[in-house]
């Protein structure tokens, strides 16, 4: 099953700015790295976070980089968004 409509998952920032896609997710929708995907990332648990999107390619072990300045965009209180929960949602461009 391609990936027709939006996938909504939880995960965790990592460090150096990455996001793991959950391997049942790649596999059901049949996702490749040469994909263009809008990536959606709302910060669960923080008050006054904000949603951001932006556009990204998976890497070969089902990462997503997220660029500096959404990371930026997002952050409102705390120092570091480094083992923060988000909600992501993905969809094809």
């Amino acid at each position: 099953m391609p990936l027709l409509e939006k996938v909504v998952f939880i995960a965790v920032l990592q460090s150096g700015n990455r996001l793991q896609v959950p391997r049942l997710v790649r596999w059901r929708y049949k996702l490749e790295t040469y994909q263009i995907l809008k990536v959606s990332m709302h910060a669960r648990g923080l008050f006054g976070a904000r949603s951001e999107s932006f556009l990204a390619r998976m890497s070969k072990d089902g990462r997503i980089g997220v660029p500096k300045l959404v990371v930026g965009m997002l952050k409102c209180d705390k120092p570091t968004f480094a083992r923060c929960v988000f909600q992501v949602t993905l969809e094809l461009s």
